[in-house]
């Protein structure tokens, strides 16, 4: 049993593409492409596929993750062009390697959001970040399927800032962009429910619905606020096996002989 790991995105009009839908989407790209997959067992047995911390509906990511089990040994790099010969434009499979390592979900500890706010001024963005990080708790309210739930947004955001950068908006308007690093925890934390504490701070209301975007997810370093790759101890990983077999053959070489080198013969 092989295990692949994909990074995918949701970009364009796909962003509004609810996570049922995408499996749906993903399925048929798995059949179209022939993939070798793994069923589940029973009734109705299922592709074996493992989605982890999928992006809310409405927002565009360039950072998804999932992983399949194939019956039959694929190379990572032509499987993934065969997948994106199958998918609509938008939801593009970006990286894929072998699983070498358990523990993907859990090395998702972090993402990076960027927020663009159209009518907003860099200013008013800054003061509002100023007024955010300033607090030592900001409470939120969230309707969830038990009923409204409160919870405290600062302690979940590791990093908030204003990005510098000039406006790619052709009619020159205001359009203030926050780059945010939120911490995975319990309840959730969505940028949502960041850009609700910066009104309930500063009274930052952007007069049209912001612009979300997933840039980054993996294991967050809290020193410097950055995230890291999570599918890169798979590739180290590996890179490791070819070095860890060629020394496990050098190490059947009977005591005394050596190994023929390339150019040498006999008088």
């Amino acid at each position: 049993m092989q295990r692949i790991r994909l990074r995918y995105t949701k970009r364009g009009r796909l962003r509004f593409t609810s996570h049922r839908d995408f499996q749906r989407a993903f399925e048929r790209a798995l059949r179209r492409a022939e993939v070798p997959m793994a069923y589940s067992a029973g009734f109705t047995p299922h592709p074996k596929v493992s989605y982890a911390n999928a992006a809310p509906t409405g927002t565009g990511s360039e950072a998804e993750y999932l992983e399949i089990q194939l019956t039959a040994r694929r190379d990572p790099a032509p499987l993934r062009e065969l997948l994106n010969a199958s998918l609509p434009d938008g939801l593009d499979v970006t990286d894929a390697v072998e699983a070498h390592t358990s523990g993907l979900a859990d090395r998702l500890q972090a993402s990076v959001w960027e927020i663009r706010l159209d009518g907003v001024g860099t200013e008013t963005a800054d003061r509002a970040v100023a007024a955010f990080l300033a607090a030592e708790e900001v409470q939120v309210e969230r309707r969830t399927k038990n009923g409204m739930r409160a919870f405290d947004t600062r302690a979940a955001v590791a990093r908030l800032e204003t990005v510098r950068s000039e406006s790619d908006r052709p009619d020159g308007n205001a359009c203030a962009i926050l780059r945010l690093v939120v911490r995975h925890l319990t309840p959730a934390v969505r940028p949502d429910d960041v850009l609700s504490g910066l009104r309930a701070t500063a009274d930052l209301a952007p007069p049209v619905p912001a612009a979300v975007t997933r840039l980054a997810q993996g294991l967050l370093d809290e020193e410097s606020g950055t995230v890291t790759d999570p599918l890169a101890p798979d590739r180290d990983a590996a890179t490791a096996a070819p070095s860890t077999a060629a020394g496990l053959s050098a190490a059947k070489v009977p005591s005394g002989a050596s190994p023929a080198v390339s150019g040498e013969g006999t008088a």
